[in-house]
C-alpha cells in the first residue's frame, strides 16, 4: 500500500481537514440538540419520520434512517419509525417520469404523513425544489420540519421550523457536515 506521495497531497489532505474543521465550527449544536428532543419526542407520541434529499444528501439521508432503523431501535424499549423517502426507486422513478421530479418526496408525504410527524430535508444548497416542496407541504399539514443546509441555506432554510446550516460554499465538505449531524442524532440514541 503506497502512503501519500508527495507533500503537495500531504497538504491538500490536511487543508481539506482544517477547512472540515471550519465548516463544522459553524453549525450551531444547540439545534442539533434541539433536533435530538424533536426525534425523541415523536418516537414517544408513536409520530413517524421522513428524511429526504438528493444525490449525496439522498446517500446521508438513506445512511441515517439505516441508523435509526437499526442502531438506535434494536434491542431498545422505544423504536424508530422513520423511513427515507429517497430508499423507493420504482416510487421515485414512476413520479419522475409521470409526474415530474418535484413531486418524487411530497407525493409520498401525502401517502403516509400526518400532523405531528416529523420530516427532515437534507440540501446542501437548500434549493432543490423537489426537498423545499416536500418541507413547504409538511409544515402545512401540521408536521415539524428539520432543514440540514448548507451555502447560504437557500429557500429550504426559510421552509423549516428547525435550520441547522454548515456556512459552507464546498458541497463535500456541506455534506461531511450534515452526516456528522446525523451520526450525532442517531448515535445519542444508540449509546443511551
Amino acid at each position: 500500500m503506497q502512503g501519500v506521495r508527495s507533500a503537495d497531497d500531504l497538504s491538500f489532505v490536511e487543508s481539506y481537514q482544517e477547512s472540515l474543521r471550519e465548516t463544522l465550527a459553524t453549525v450551531d449544536m444547540s439545534r442539533v440538540a434541539e433536533a435530538i428532543r424533536w426525534f425523541e419526542e415523536t418516537r414517544d407520541a408513536g409520530g413517524s419520520i421522513f428524511v429526504c434529499g438528493n444525490g449525496g444528501s439522498a446517500s446521508s439521508a438513506s445512511h441515517f434512517v439505516c441508523d435509526m432503523v437499526k442502531g438506535a431501535s434494536y434491542s431498545k424499549r422505544s423504536r424508530f419509525r422513520i423511513q427515507a423517502l429517497t430508499d423507493s426507486l420504482p416510487t421515485i422513478t414512476a413520479y419522475s417520469n409521470d409526474v415530474g421530479y418535484s413531486s418524487v418526496f411530497v407525493e409520498q408525504l401525502r401517502n403516509f404523513a400526518r400532523k405531528g410527524d416529523l420530516v427532515m430535508c437534507l440540501s446542501g444548497s437548500g434549493k432543490s425544489p423537489n426537498v423545499v416542496e416536500t418541507a413547504r407541504y409538511a409544515r402545512s399539514i401540521g408536521c415539524r420540519t428539520i432543514g440540514l443546509t448548507g451555502f447560504d441555506g437557500g429557500e429550504l432554510a426559510r421552509q423549516v421550523d428547525l435550520n441547522i446550516h454548515a456556512d459552507s460554499p464546498h458541497m463535500g465538505r456541506i455534506e461531511d457536515a450534515h452526516m456528522i449531524v446525523c451520526h450525532t442524532i442517531a448515535y445519542y440514541f444508540i449509546e443511551r
